[in-house]
């Protein structure tokens, strides 16, 4: 009867195990400048994860989407940026090579961290 049990109770504690685990997936906890916030140019954006994420699979889009006195400006991709990753991997740093111009933005991301499940998001700031 012991061993049954035994057989039993083991696949199941396994079970919840890689459960609590799979569920363990990269999630963004803030960000600078923080989401739907408005802020002064500024001349990088920093993504803070809750776990460290593996450098290839980080992947950032930067588009502005509105410019002060153009009512119909087109989404406009933000080139001339580099990546930096905190000693800990759990920061990613965007360095502007100039500050941001005045207008709104979205930033896209996506990460996966050691399960390898990629993850995505994005938010919205206002660069005044």
């Amino acid at each position: 009867m012991i061993k049954f049990r035994s057989l039993f109770v083991a696949p199941v504690l396994a079970t919840f195990a890689f459960a609590g685990s799979a569920q363990a997936h990269t999630k963004l906890i803030s960000s600078s400048p923080a989401a739907n916030s408005t802020v002064a140019k500024p001349g990088k954006v920093v993504l803070n994860f809750n776990e460290r994420v593996v450098a290839a699979f980080v992947k950032t889009e930067l588009m502005m989407t509105g410019m002060p006195g153009m009512a119909d400006h087109p989404p406009m991709k933000m080139a001339g940026y580099t990546t930096a990753m905190s000693k800990d991997g759990k920061i990613v740093t965007l360095l502007m090579k100039k500050a941001l111009p005045a207008g709104s933005y979205m930033l896209k991301w996506s990460a996966a961290g050691a399960d390898t499940h990629r993850m995505e998001g994005s938010f919205l700031f206002i660069v005044r």
